[in-house]
């Protein structure tokens, strides 16, 4: 067993788990942040995203000890400390960017990354950076717009 210190979602967090325990599996079981959804387990969906210092990442490829030390953002992590809801997670509401959910995290955290980098992305932009995150459910223009109407909603705030 590792014990490991972690800043998530602004909060430093320990934990004690094998070296084999992934960080999807470390948020979700010894941490209960369960925002954090899995769901290939091969990396491929983009369900289990969460920034790592501020990076997307599959949480379902990384080993937890190898994280000891750094600064994670779950779903549960981008609203505002009141219950305010980021502009991402606004707009993805406000244009119907999910349905089931399932996959939802994942695009959130992804989505605050990409409108991070690039506030003003174009439609192509956007599609490659969504490109990572599966959705059966939406087929994806409610999404795109979701990623269009945030990037708008960031450009309005002080």
């Amino acid at each position: 067993m590792h014990e490991i210190t972690l800043t998530v979602n602004g909060v430093l967090r320990q934990a004690e788990v094998p070296a084999r325990r992934l960080l999807s599996d470390c948020l979700r079981h010894d941490l209960g942040l369960t925002g954090t959804h899995v769901g290939c387990e091969h990396g491929v969906c983009g369900c289990c995203t969460v920034l790592l210092d501020g990076e997307p990442v599959r949480s379902c490829l990384t080993f937890a000890v190898t994280v000891d030390g750094r600064d994670i953002t779950t779903v549960e992590g981008l609203a505002e400390e009141d219950g305010t809801l980021s502009p991402v997670q606004r707009a993805f509401a406000e244009c119907h960017g999910l349905q089931c959910g399932f996959c939802t995290p994942g695009f959130l955290c992804t989505v605050t990354a990409l409108l991070r980098d690039n506030p003003a992305p174009t439609d192509e932009e956007v599609l490659e950076g969504i490109s990572g995150n599966l959705c059966r459910c939406t087929g994806y223009q409610n999404i795109v717009k979701s990623v269009h109407r945030a990037a708008e909603i960031m450009a309005e705030e002080p």
